[in-house]
């Protein structure tokens, strides 16, 4: 199984935003911080913003900020909505299905059941749990890298108290 680019970015766009929850971030320190090419990532941005998972201002001052809180926003959720117009295999998609087998294969049955426990797997999981005690994320991503490694040594060192 492989998911498409644009779940991928999608992950990638709302994990920069949540460890840069403070500040409107830009699509271009997007691109450059998670090696992303810009076309496709105004696209997903967009496609983010019309589902609601963020905010996003043209302009001077614009940018893009989360449109909910990170414990709000289920990772199975998003990567449904992104994946649900991409059919698994040919046989999942009637309208292109040339697969002779169709009407007698089970191999579909099993696939679905994968697929069910795939996202049933990932329901359970927010955008919180990917963000947080995550100190290697916030220092790749925060725009203020400094701060992040700081905050991660302090953690560390209150939690060997």
């Amino acid at each position: 199984m492989r998911l498409t680019l644009r779940t991928n970015l999608a992950a990638r766009v709302l994990m920069f935003c949540g460890v840069n929850s403070d500040t409107t971030v830009r699509s271009a320190q997007i691109a450059e911080a998670t090696n992303a090419s810009g076309n496709h990532l105004s696209q997903v941005i967009h496609q983010l913003q019309q589902m609601g998972y963020v905010h996003t201002r043209r302009g001077r001052g614009g940018g893009l900020t989360l449109a909910r809180a990170p414990k709000e926003i289920c990772i199975g959720t998003m990567f449904r909505d992104f994946e649900s117009d991409v059919p698994f295999a040919e046989c999942f998609d009637p309208a292109n299905n040339n697969c002779p087998l169709t009407d007698s294969c089970r191999l579909n049955l099993f696939i679905t059941n994968a697929l069910d426990a795939f996202y049933q797997e990932l329901d359970n999981v927010t955008l919180q749990d990917l963000l947080e005690d995550n100190c290697g994320l916030a220092r790749l991503l925060s725009l203020h890298p400094g701060e992040a490694a700081a905050t991660c040594a302090d953690d560390r060192a209150r939690a060997a108290e």
